[in-house]
């Protein structure tokens, strides 16, 4: 989602890292906890090959599926981090989507930046064009993406075995590269283009 706008602010030297809400699972129901350990530590490890071929760094919270904390309790753990690092963008998943953890980080971010600024802290939030979370999606913010810019971006994101066809039939290459072109359409560009949508509901001041 955040992929190509990470890579332009660190190409200005700016320090940005990839955050997992989860480790991800094993979707084959008849897989062995073999298997399962495995597929974890595969995960983790292309986590962080592309984090670092986007020149970011990488963290996870650890969570599976099954033990994620309540949204009050994970807002909080938010914040902290937010805090700690100093971070002053954060890109996250729409509302609008077809992924209940997709959701879950939705919410409990979007609340996490909230709040962080009505105590007066300056960061912002961005929702970043995801095929799974486009119901309602309204992109407002455009960004312009140089061809190397988007071969880095696609070839890191290769590392992924589900960006590959590996894990399910969804074509990301293909979805992701026809965006940039009809977003491109939408702006009057002749550059490939990523869009987000401005979090509407971080602050409730006019």
């Amino acid at each position: 989602m955040g992929g190509p706008l990470l890579i332009q602010y660190a190409e200005k030297g700016v320090h940005c890292t990839f955050i997992h809400v989860t480790t991800g699972r094993l979707e084959d129901p008849n897989a062995t906890e073999t298997e399962k350990i495995a597929y974890l530590q595969q995960l983790r490890a292309e986590n962080e090959v592309v984090a670092k071929a986007m020149d970011c760094d990488f963290y996870s919270f650890g969570y599976s599926s099954n033990t994620l904390p309540s949204q009050a309790e994970f807002i909080q753990l938010l914040k902290k981090y937010f805090l700690k690092e100093k971070v002053d963008l954060v890109v996250t998943h729409a509302r609008g989507t077809l992924h209940p953890r997709h959701y879950y980080t939705y919410e409990t971010v979007t609340q996490a930046v909230r709040q962080l600024r009505l105590e007066g802290v300056d960061i912002d939030l961005l929702y970043g064009e995801n095929c799974e979370d486009l119901a309602g999606f309204c992109p407002n913010k455009y960004l312009e993406v140089s061809d190397q810019q988007v071969n880095k971006w696609f070839d890191a994101l290769s590392h992924y075995a589900i960006f590959n066809g590996k894990v399910n039939s969804m074509p990301y290459h293909s979805y992701y590269t026809t965006m940039g072109k009809i977003r491109a359409v939408e702006v009057d560009s002749q550059y490939f283009v990523k869009a987000f949508m401005w979090a509407p509901m971080i602050d409730n001041k006019l």
